[in-house]
């Protein structure tokens, strides 16, 4: 029986056996005369005693010939990431680089080797769409296992760029903006239907937009409703919410995302309750739909298409710290007022 074959050495071998950093070895592999000569015996001896052989990766690193990069995400059908994804590759594809994408079933559960082996090789360059569970374990895998050559498109921290390696959009913000604007036309409090976080549905913790719903309720001194939490899916948004909309009580609803919205509509059209003269109902995200739908859906769009290109950027300037960082130049999201909101009935 023939033994297994060893596996290939990486630059980030090479690097911790040296003890330098991985944009190192690249200058070594390239010969830039920018390293201390008893540094570039180190990296060489490393390379030799690990008989590593340069990969695509080193290249690009040293600035030379493009290559590829892997994108981890958990839903493609779902408009944020499949328009973040669309940003990336567009990006990508200009500056010459091919992309490939591996999907993480939400069902399954993914252990660090399994995130690893997604990658077609070690050190590969990957931007990790974080937006649920899947998407934060591959997020914090990669962070440990080759933080220099991961970038994640997720929640938004506080402010873009917070952390080096994360992008996102301050939807929490936006979403009191929306709670306020339902409030100003009279209703008496927004009720919530959520999407996931990224620790689960059941997770105590709050999205950011379920959070800036809560505090824009709170500012105003209004009741603050338990949110209905849903899953992903249009159908599982349904279930979740016929109760709330068979409730006649409930004159307002902020919706996770568009779809969650759109199982709303559809809930609130077979109880018979009129949209928007008994019930407001605002979406998230602007889905390509949204604009379409009888009637039309008030909602806030989010840039998520310019954000993987900011993402794909971000990727570049950390691979090679000597291109420029980008600076945020997606738009910020924004309420969009369309036909489905409106004063509350007079009781």
């Amino acid at each position: 029986m023939s033994a297994e074959p060893k596996k290939a050495a990486s630059i980030w071998d090479v690097a911790k056996l040296a003890g330098v950093s991985h944009q190192t070895v690249s200058r070594v592999v390239n010969g830039s005369p920018r390293v201390a000569a008893d540094t570039r015996d180190r990296v060489l001896a490393a390379i030799a005693e690990l008989g590593y052989r340069p990969n695509r990766l080193a290249r690009t690193l040293a600035g030379g010939a493009a290559q590829s990069l892997t994108v981890l995400t958990a839903d493609t059908s779902l408009y944020g990431s499949e328009a973040s994804l669309r940003g990336i590759e567009k990006a990508a594809r200009a500056a010459g680089w091919s992309v490939s994408i591996s999907v993480l079933d939400p069902a399954e559960t993914h252990s660090d080797a399994d995130i690893v082996a997604r990658l077609p090789r070690a050190g590969e360059p990957t931007i990790v769409i974080a937006h649920d569970e899947p998407g934060m374990r591959a997020r914090r895998t990669l962070l440990e296992a080759q933080p220099q050559a991961m970038v994640a498109v997720g929640e938004y921290t506080g402010k873009e760029f917070d952390e080096p390696w994360l992008i996102g959009l301050d939807d929490g913000q936006v979403a009191g903006e929306a709670t306020r604007y339902l409030l100003e036309l009279g209703h008496e409090t927004v009720h919530h239907l959520a999407i996931p976080t990224a620790l689960g549905i059941e997770a105590d913790r709050k999205s950011h937009r379920a959070e800036g719903w809560a505090d824009a309720l709170r500012q105003a001194d209004r009741p603050v409703p338990p949110v209905v939490h849903s899953g992903w899916t249009i159908s599982e948004a349904f279930e979740a919410v016929k109760p709330l909309v068979a409730d006649k009580s409930v004159s307002a609803i902020l919706c996770g995302n568009d779809d969650l919205a759109l199982a709303a509509l559809r809930a609130a059209h077979l109880s018979g309750r009129d949209v928007p003269g008994d019930l407001s109902i605002v979406g998230f995200d602007n889905a390509p739909f949204a604009a379409y739908t009888t009637p039309a859906l008030t909602t806030v769009n989010q840039d998520f298409e310019n954000v993987g290109k900011g993402a794909f950027e971000l990727l570049r300037h950390r691979l090679d710290s000597s291109l420029p960082k980008p600076t945020p130049t997606w738009r910020a999201p924004e309420l969009i007022i369309r036909e489905t909101s409106g004063p509350p009935p007079r009781r």
